[in-house]
């Protein structure tokens, strides 16, 4: 990985939703001629009460500070005054569910103007669609708020640095995030200072981040989907954290990476997808990372690691149809690369046990200039870097770091992965035709130089 490039990503990771600006103040309720009709009907229901609503446009905001449960029957659309905020809880245990809430394009930025502001304790925001806000769903200091079956997008035409979050959540312990869909927000999800939460099956794409992450530990996430970004995760600063059956999918600028962990602690990542990215895998300042059977595959780089990653094990995945399989930044590493399925590995499996007869060389020279060198990966697909690297295989002139493969895997292991998400633009089918055909190739060619190797003359007077 390019230094110059890696200190422009770190300085641009770190520049994100941060927590509530010390200009900002929580918006409270709203003037008399800001506010949604239904104003009425929620001040006058008694706590803990049912209030359904029915069909029809109630135009203006909504403030809820009473524990109740507000239930849409037939879609009802609440479309807001365009100056703040259209919904916001202030109590503990509201249900919010089955609206359609559009902010009109409005509201303001600093203020943390969302479709649906939380600032209580067990909300529940569920089956929702949220439209031109600057935020969609913001969890602000919401211990155990659950979001779910959500569908939610930006504002279109707006610069990332203009709106904010899909879904945002700062100061918030065991929250719950299930089955929401997030297209065209600057970070999908924007996680702060928010341990214990679970993160299940949500889809977040056509934006800058997926997932953008700090200072939160503990936390779960499965069966998520993002892709079409500048990054598909940005992790900081955190520990504990579990990545199983996500996808991270179509993220192809200069700078750009699938799963990106910057001084995180004791994570793993297993039976994940990543694919079609510039980088699969973005290693810096972490302690004990487990990358275990997941496939990364269609990438740049398949893993960019710093030698200040540290007790690294990256075991059983399948590396597949990727231009370098390794560029390391730094002169050494105690990364362990074992076990592993790599595509354009050509050593045959002679005696059938299912690994390779040779080991697997991730590091040569011109990888070794692409990790350390600031104009090196201008020529990554290059004549002049294949020319490099046969001239290092006849003259080795360079001590690079030695990491190596002792044991990989002669096929692609059976991977408990998900099926490959379609998006919206049919992106997906194409790269897995893309990825089996890079699978077969290698398995063909593997094959054929196994069959030449058992037809070679085994000594004087063999028959040619």
């Amino acid at each position: 990985m390019l230094p110059l490039l890696a200190a422009l990503l770190v300085a641009q990771v770190a520049s994100p939703d941060m927590a509530p600006s010390a200009s900002s103040t929580l918006e409270q309720r709203p003037p008399v001629e800001q506010r949604s009709p239904l104003q009425a009907r929620v001040d006058a229901a008694p706590g803990g009460a049912l209030v359904e609503i029915g069909p029809g446009t109630y135009t203006g905001d909504l403030y809820i500070d009473k524990p109740i449960h507000l239930r849409g029957r037939g879609r009802p659309l609440l479309s807001g005054s365009s100056t703040g905020s259209v919904v916001l809880i202030r109590a503990d245990d509201v249900v919010f569910e089955g609206f359609d809430v559009d902010g009109r394009g409005g509201g303001d930025l600093g203020r943390d103007a969302s479709g649906i502001h939380v600032a209580g304790k067990r909300a529940v925001i569920r089956d929702c669609r949220i439209v031109n806000t600057l935020f969609g769903v913001y969890l602000r200091e919401a211990d155990g708020a659950r979001v779910e079956r959500c569908h939610i997008q930006g504002i279109r035409g707006k610069a990332a640095g203009e709106k904010g979050s899909g879904i945002h959540v700062w100061n918030t312990t065991g929250f719950e995030l299930f089955d929401n869909t997030i297209i065209d927000v600057r970070d999908g999800v924007y996680i702060q200072s928010s341990p214990n939460g679970v993160i299940k099956r949500n889809v977040a794409r056509d934006l800058r981040y997926g997932l953008h992450y700090m200072y939160s530990d503990d936390n779960l996430f499965e069966d998520n989907v993002f892709e079409n970004g500048a990054a598909g995760s940005a992790l900081m600063y955190s520990r504990r954290l579990t990545f199983r059956r996500n996808q991270f999918l179509h993220h192809k600028g200069s700078a750009s990476v699938g799963l990106l962990l910057k001084t995180c602690d004791d994570v793993l990542a297993e039976h994940n997808i990543m694919a079609d990215n510039a980088r699969g895998v973005f290693l810096e300042g972490t302690i004990r990372t487990v990358i275990r059977e997941n496939v990364v595959a269609g990438s740049d780089v398949a893993v960019v690691l710093y030698d200040s990653a540290t007790d690294t094990r990256v075991t059983g995945n399948s590396f597949v149809g990727n231009l370098t399989p390794l560029a390391l930044s730094g002169r050494r590493t105690d990364a362990v690369f074992e076990g592993n399925y790599w595509s354009d590995h050509r050593s045959p499996d002679l005696d059938g046990d299912g690994r390779t007869d040779q080991p697997y060389r991730l590091t040569g020279l011109f990888d070794h200039m692409r990790g350390n060198l600031t104009a090196a990966d201008l020529l990554s697909r290059s004549f002049a870097a294949t020319a490099v690297g046969a001239a290092e295989r006849a003259f080795p002139v360079l001590d690079q770091v030695p990491v190596v493969d002792p044991a990989p895997l002669a096929r692609p292991p059976r991977l408990p992965i998900p099926a490959q998400h379609q998006s919206g633009d049919g992106t997906s089918a194409p790269l897995m035709v893309a990825l089996c055909v890079a699978v077969a190739a290698a398995a063909a060619g593997r094959l054929a130089t196994a069959r030449r190797a058992l037809a070679r003359p085994r000594g004087e007077g063999s028959a040619a």
